[in-house]
Formats: C-alpha cells, structure tokens, sequence
C-alpha cells in the first residue's frame, strides 16, 4: 500500500480552506486560509467515497495514508474485534484505494497477454485472475487483479500507478485505458459469514460463484460488480460500485449486516490475515522494479513466490527473454519463505531482562536479518503474532541454499536494546489455508 498524496491544481482567488470541507477533504499541509497562488499544486489526503461513514466509525481517529486517500487503521481501540470478525463473522474493509483501471476495445486481451505472465487467451468473462508483471529484464513493476468483464473488456487494479505503463505497452494496439480508480468504490467483504450476507442483501445464492470468478448483483436497487476475491485468506468477496453509490452500498449492508455480526475492519488487522494467509504485499516484501534504488531492491516474480504465475508456453509478453534465462542459468538467487520462530527463545530473551513475554498480532515490515551459523542468508520483510494459530509466524526472504522446508535458521530478537537470537523453521505457504475459502 503505497503512501501518496493526491494532487489539485488550485484556482484564481483560492485559499486552502476553500478546499477543505468536514471529514470528505483534510490533511493539507499549509494552515487553512493560507493564501494560494493561482495554478499552484497541493497534495492533499483525501477520503474515499466510503469515508463519511468510516470518518464516524474511526473512533480513535487513526487513520493512515494508502495511494492519496485516508484509510482507516483502526477503527476503535484495539484490531483484535476486527482480527476476529474476519476469521469469526464478517468485516467490511474499504480497499477503494487500489489503482483501477478500466481496459477496452477489439485489442485488449492482447495488451492483458502482452503486459503479465499469465496466459491471458485462457482466461474467460466473469473470471478474476491475479497476475503479475515485469519490465523488460524480468523484473517485477506490480501486481494485482484482471478481472475480465466481457470478451473485449477487463477491469484492471493495481498497487501502483500504472496507466502510463499500460499506455506505453499498448503501443500499436486497438485498446482504451481509462483510469477509474475515482469513479469507482471498493468495499471487501470478508469472513465466514461474508456469503451469508451477500445473500442476504441480494436475494440470491451465491455458492455457485466459484473462488476467483464474478457476477453482477443488485443490492438495495443499486448496480454492483461482485467478484469472489480478497486479501484475507478467508471466505470473501469484493464489491464494485459507482463512487457516487458508494453510501447507498454501505448503508444496505450495515443495514442488514447487524444479524451476521458485521463491522468495519482497518488496514492493521488486514495486515495481520494478509500474513497469514501467506500473501504479499508491495514495499513490504518486495519492491516494485520503478521504485528500486539497486539491484538489490528488484525482484523476479521467482523471487517473491509468484512462479506459479510464469506461463513460459504463452506468446511474448515483457520480460519473458530475461525470465527464460533465469531459469536456464538455475533460477534467482533468493526465494520467499515462511518461518516460524521457536516461543522457548523468545520467552529466554525476554526472561534475560526480568520481563514477561509480550508479544502482539501487529505486523512488522522492518527488515531483520537471518543467520546460518552467523552468516547472514536472507531477512524477514512481514512478521506477526498469529492468534488463530499461537504461532510468531514471518514471510522472509533467504538465499535459495537456505529455502528448503524444514531449514534451520536464526533471526534477531530485540529486547530493551539488546539483541538476541531466536531459533525459526522454513515451513510452507500459506500457514492459514481454510479450506472454506474456495467451497
């Protein structure tokens, strides 16, 4: 989730208070009422088109940064009531923030195969796939969700600003891209219960949508795009609507969400299922090959646990020359793990300093080294307290020697200043795989 602001060319005669009304528009930085020069630029944080209901909820007021818009971290004290109803009962979760773009025309499935991995010919309408895509040297630029809505029509996001990149792939072809990361709200529904709801507020069923595929609804007489996807490890969906219907969406679930235990959840308990379902995340795990500063900072899609979604077998697309090498010449040479640490160690640094073992479900993307008998191997990008599996669990990169299940590692621990080294296992991804998330 990259922090951004948005930008706002200000007219003659403005003032930055003339910008900034109630919770839809704040977080610029000059003092309101401060006097602008025509034709300046202000970078502002701005809310959603869900944010007038997440503004009332947010009781504690945190909110962070995500692409140019607030996104609520947590809406009262703790993300533990959050955490649960995502794994419990239902969550609400606006990801409106993603990069959406809207590809069309007689070419578009051959700017999809060209730009990702992934064989775009074999994707059919209503499926979703989840791709990644490369520069010309194999490296990774971003990744997300194609979701193909008629044969020459696909609804394209991103963690990352892409439509100039897709403009400059789609050089020579029959193809529109249309940037409709404003006009369009997304709200992830997520949870054991999350079915339940959804076929509550459309009166239908919903369990023949299978995991990744898509359908259209109507929900309180409003148009809604739903498809079967999510960023939890859980039962879930994602609902698109018009920006302008957002309220309206969140209101009729709310509205009958009450008896499926529904409630809004933030991006820190999002964090925490992310891990645990073994899922990336952009400058956490990886970085994106236009925000790389050296070659140490750019990853191939091998790299980061996303061969699975290389097809060698398909037409040329961006990067595939350089990919086809690394595999020739034995693969890259990190890979994308999961660990577990040892609780004995970490309850021995804590009991060094006479304190007791505190540890949190909060994700940390510091990056700490892993050693192998003192050499370094590799660092940990996400870590977190897994509370449905009473584990310390953490996605890591290491040297591909050191990727094999079952491999002995150490990682630093650090307690009132002093570091520590805690035991931890290479185990398989993801840790959490509910079965309930693709029946």
């Amino acid at each position: 989730m990259r922090r951004r602001g948005r930008r706002l060319t200000v007219a003659a005669g403005s003032a930055v208070g003339d910008l900034v009304r109630g919770p839809e528009l704040y977080g610029v930085s000059n003092p309101a009422g401060a006097a602008l020069e025509p034709g300046s630029v202000v970078h502002m944080t701005l809310g959603t088109a869900f944010h007038p209901r997440t503004f009332e909820l947010n009781q504690k007021l945190a909110w962070e940064e995500w692409s140019g818009y607030h996104a609520a971290s947590v809406y009262a004290d703790y993300h533990d009531i959050e955490y649960n109803a995502i794994r419990e009962q239902v969550a609400a979760i606006d990801v409106s923030p993603l990069f959406k773009y809207l590809v069309s025309g007689p070419d578009a499935m051959r700017l999809v195969d060209r730009v990702v991995t992934r064989n775009a010919g074999k994707q059919q309408v209503d499926q979703v796939y989840y791709a990644v895509w490369c520069d010309d040297r194999g490296k990774v630029v971003d990744d997300g969700t194609i979701t193909r809505l008629s044969p020459t029509t696909y609804r394209w996001t991103a963690a990352e600003p892409s439509l100039r990149w897709l403009e400059l792939m789609a050089n020579g072809l029959d193809v529109e891209v249309d940037d409709v990361t404003d006009s369009v709200a997304a709200l992830a529904v997520q949870g054991p219960r999350s079915r339940a709801l959804l076929e509550q507020v459309t009166g239908r069923d919903w369990t023949d949508v299978r995991y990744y595929r898509r359908r259209a609804a109507t929900i309180a007489g409003l148009e809604v795009d739903v498809t079967r996807t999510g960023y939890t490890g859980d039962l879930g969906y994602e609902l698109w609507v018009d920006a302008e219907h957002a309220l309206d969406l969140w209101d009729a679930l709310f509205d009958a969400g009450s008896m499926f235990g529904l409630r809004p959840a933030g991006t820190r308990a999002l964090d925490v299922v992310r891990v645990e379902a073994g899922l990336i995340l952009i400058d956490a795990d990886y970085t994106g090959v236009r925000q790389a500063y050296s070659d140490e900072q750019e990853y191939s899609p091998f790299e980061i646990g996303l061969g699975r979604l290389v097809h060698f077998d398909k037409a040329d697309f961006v990067g595939k020359a350089a990919l086809v090498a690394e595999q020739e010449a034995g693969g890259p040479p990190r890979r994308l793990v999961g660990l577990t640490y040892d609780y004995e160690d970490i309850e021995a640094a804590f009991a060094a300093h006479g304190l007791p073992t505190t540890l949190l479900p909060e994700t940390s993307s510091e990056r700490v080294p892993l050693h192998d008998r003192g050499n370094r191997v590799g660092c940990v990008t996400s870590s977190t307290w897994s509370p449905i599996l009473k584990r310390l669990i953490a996605l890591a990169s290491v040297d591909a020697r050191h990727s094999e299940e079952g491999t002995r590692l150490n990682v630093e621990w650090t307690v009132q200043g002093y570091r520590h080294s805690v035991g931890c296992r290479v185990v398989p991804l993801p840790f959490l795989d509910l079965p309930r998330k693709r029946d």
